[in-house]
């Protein structure tokens, strides 16, 4: 196997479970201030959260949990309106430091840094989400810490497809055999894997717990701290925390 070049980080239930108390929430204040009377229950979101990208996710919720809904006319306006308010009640949900970054993350990205090991990011979620998310955890100047960012509307198919880990690679000059992905779901493995990327590492959630991950190489409930060892799908715990030398070894 190739020697590790990058490290590839999907953001929203991987870097950090900002899906539940982050997204979740945010929306179900953006409806409020529509004069909707829509509430998105952490039962109904995780159904929800089987479609990808935050206004997909809405015409999703009317196709299929609210029929009834008198559509406007503009259902595109409408909707990227909605999701414009929901993105604002994110970002200060993240500075309220509402969402701390998993287990490991911040141990592994510092580490990576320190040995020269490009950081990217491949996700649905948009642009001002992870800025909001990567500001408010790790402090401002990490946005640098990142040689490349794919994410939004940037491709246009999101996970499942492959698309934004193509557009990654591509700006990164790499191939699949030469990065790591770190994900929390089967829609994110099956962009990675279809998209060339031979290690993908799942780190599972609440709302991702017993998907398919047939095609990652390791699954494991977090990212661990020295005394906070990744447990591993099987309920084995690791020896160690997961790291660059680890990571060389999958």
């Amino acid at each position: 196997m190739p020697a590790i070049k990058a490290l590839v980080f999907d953001v929203d239930g991987t870097l950090a479970d900002t899906e539940r108390d982050g997204h979740r929430v945010a929306f179900n204040r953006a409806f409020n201030d529509a004069g909707l009377d829509w509430d998105w229950s952490v039962e109904l979101y995780g159904r929800l959260l089987s479609v990808t990208g935050g206004k997909e996710r809405i015409k999703f919720y009317l196709d299929q949990f609210n029929t009834a809904f008198d559509a406007p006319e503009d259902l595109d306006g409408f909707v990227a309106a909605l999701h414009a308010s929901k993105t604002e009640h994110y970002k200060n949900l993240m500075a309220e430091g509402s969402v701390p970054l998993r287990p490991g993350v911040e141990r592994l990205l510092r580490e990576a840094l320190a040995a020269n090991v490009p950081l990217a990011i491949a996700t649905t979620t948009t642009p001002d989400n992870v800025t909001a998310l990567l500001e408010n955890t790790l402090g401002r100047e990490s946005i640098d810490w990142f040689a490349e960012i794919g994410a939004g509307d940037i491709v246009p198919a999101k996970k499942p497809a492959p698309d934004i880990y193509t557009w990654v690679l591509q700006r990164l000059g790499l191939t699949g055999e030469q990065v790591v992905a770190f994900e929390d779901s089967g829609h994110g493995v099956t962009s990675a894997a279809d998209a060339g990327i031979d290690r993908i590492l799942v780190t599972t959630n609440d709302y991702t717990r017993g998907q398919d991950f047939s095609r990652a190489t390791l699954v494991i409930d977090q990212l661990g701290e020295p005394d906070q060892l990744p447990v591993r799908a099987d309920g084995q715990s690791l020896e160690r925390c997961i790291d660059l030398d680890m990571l060389a070894r999958l």
